[in-house]
């Protein structure tokens, strides 16, 4: 199973050279195993690069944790979704108010975008998950509701050798007394629990968190926190502040190591990054 990081910003792309380190799209992965294709969000790191290109492959399915605007801006621009020769599956979160075709029309249309959703030329299928269990190729693909709002899952990616865990918007300290310990009722807690590899939320430093409890985001603490309880063996802190360039970063998260005894290996997410799991 290889992981490529294509983008690890929040809530808006950034452009600033004193971010370059860490990278200014927003959130998107690939997941990729033989011929099977994943891409985990639809951010402004989808439109980098045309994925398919001289691979021989023709589908790709794409896993959308939500629907806010930093997670799905680069679907209009993604290039397989261009060639009528594709396969190409959406699946993201239900709602009970409205169709995954009918949301996520309301940004591939005008006045907000030139394309509608109906005009792609490839072959398009879209899938609503909830607290669902799916097969992609070799892939295991567990979908759960998470703390954020409007309707957010995590993935859980097995291939049944490793287990690659994607949850970059998740807020599991909003309990009355901070993050539950009684894992029986964390949110998010069956997606990471003994993964490999996790991918989390960490937008805030611990100090920025407590006037920004309900947006939905993690501290970088109750990250590491949050891996610790689900036993993961590898953290990439991620969904990075917009306004917090690399030298904040790499303060922010030196203060972070002092503070925490933490024995598992965890770091920052950065743009470009490759992890291979057996």
């Amino acid at each position: 199973m290889k992981i490529t990081l294509r983008g690890v910003r929040g809530s808006i792309p950034t452009t600033s050279p004193h971010m370059s380190h860490y990278g200014g799209n927003t959130s998107c992965a690939v997941v990729q195993e033989g011929d099977c294709i994943l891409v985990m969000d639809g951010g402004s790191g989808m439109q980098q690069f045309n994925l398919l290109e001289g691979t021989g492959i023709n589908r790709v399915d794409i896993l959308l944790t939500h629907l806010h605007l930093d997670h799905i801006q680069g679907l209009g621009f993604f290039i397989p979704f261009f060639n009528p020769e594709n396969d190409v599956h959406i699946w993201g979160p239900a709602s009970k108010t409205n169709s995954l075709h009918a949301r996520l029309s309301r940004y591939l249309s005008p006045p907000l975008f030139p394309v509608q959703l109906r005009d792609l030329p490839c072959k398009l299928s879209l899938h609503e998950v909830g607290n669902s269990t799916f097969h992609i190729g070799p892939f295991t693909i567990d979908s759960r509701f998470v703390i954020h709002p409007g309707p957010t899952v995590g993935f859980r990616v097995s291939n049944g050798r490793s287990v690659f865990t994607y949850i970059p918007d998740h807020e599991p300290a909003l309990g009355a007394n901070g993050m539950l310990t009684d894992t029986k009722w964390l949110s998010g807690f069956d997606l990471a629990a003994a993964a490999d590899l996790l991918l989390h939320d960490a937008q805030y430093s611990f100090q920025q968190y407590q006037s920004k409890k309900g947006w939905g985001h993690s501290s970088m603490d109750d990250a590491v926190k949050f891996a610790s309880l689900a036993g993961v063996k590898q953290l990439l802190l991620a969904h990075h502040d917009p306004a917090h360039t690399d030298a904040q970063l790499d303060e922010l998260f030196a203060d972070l190591k002092k503070r925490n005894n933490y024995f598992f290996n965890y770091e920052l997410a950065a743009e470009g990054m490759q992890i291979d799991l057996p």
